[in-house]
């Protein structure tokens, strides 16, 4: 599997990230709406507030996600992903991150600043079977095209 992500979108999720510095910062990505098969291209990035103001942990501030959820709506959009920056450590899931993450078939973008310029990881986290005790990283090839 591969994220597509376009140049735009890196951009604006990197510059989102160092800007937000030295609290992490967050948002949603969209890509478009393809009823019963999720796309794996992103064209559309959502900056959203992170209510805990802090640089170790993120929560998408409720009203930039409905608004945006709306946004998506009149472009005809789905809401695929959630971006957030990592301000020192590696861009990888923290257990706070894996433990917050809401839905298996999104997602999860993270932007490291630990480096001279911000790299990007995807990944997926999933829990299979759905009642195992525990959750699965999966990392996703990203191409920024």
């Amino acid at each position: 599997m591969v994220l597509e992500i376009t140049p735009e979108v890196h951009d604006a999720m990197c510059a989102l990230a160092l800007a937000e510095y030295p609290l992490e910062a967050c948002g949603l990505m969209a890509g478009p709406a393809q009823p019963g098969h999720p796309t794996n291209r992103i064209t559309h990035f959502f900056p959203c507030r992170n209510v805990e103001a802090s640089a170790r942990i993120y929560t998408i501030d409720p009203k930039d996600h409905l608004r945006a959820e709306r946004q998506c709506d009149d472009l005809g959009l789905e809401i695929r992903g959630v971006m957030h920056s990592h301000t020192h450590t590696e861009a990888y899931p923290s257990p706070t991150d894996v433990a917050a993450a809401p839905d298996p078939d999104w997602h999860y973008l993270i932007v490291t600043l630990k480096r001279e310029k911000p790299e990007a990881r995807t990944f997926r986290i999933t829990r299979e079977p759905v009642d195992a005790p525990e959750q699965e990283i999966q990392e996703i090839s990203l191409v920024v095209a």
